[in-house]
């Protein structure tokens, strides 16, 4: 395999050229419900569940550190679906994998049928 080594990246048709250490490091979209599982899915390994809306992300690649940032989304289908499910993505103090936690809206954890993350930060 070869490296391409470029400082900016401009995609075909766009303006603007953005900085390669904007681009997300990991991301993964998933069914946090019953039997969980990868949709899809950039530098991600494998998902844990670790109870009641709480998942682990592990990288394929690590990260240089554990100061990475991470954000996401979460929204359930059930009958009470107001759309308004949060979600945090926490370091759990490694380079290797993420805590994803959803919560409902009156703070509980709860599992969810939609969850995304995007990992922002230098790879290893």
């Amino acid at each position: 395999m070869s490296t391409l080594k470029v400082t900016n990246i401009q995609a075909t048709g766009e303006t603007a050229s953005r900085a390669v250490s904007g681009v997300a490091a990991a991301w993964m979209n998933m069914n946090g419900t019953g039997t969980i599982g990868l949709r899809d899915s950039s530098n991600t390994s494998s998902i844990s569940d670790r109870g009641t809306g709480l998942y682990t992300q592990s990288f394929t690649s690590n990260m240089a550190n554990s100061n990475y940032a991470g954000s996401g989304s979460a929204q359930d289908t059930d009958g009470d679906d107001d759309g308004r499910n949060r979600m945090q993505v926490t370091n759990p103090a490694n380079a290797s994998s993420a805590y994803v936690n959803t919560f409902d809206t009156d703070g509980s954890a709860d599992d969810v049928a939609y969850v995304t993350s995007i990992i922002h930060g230098d790879l290893a």
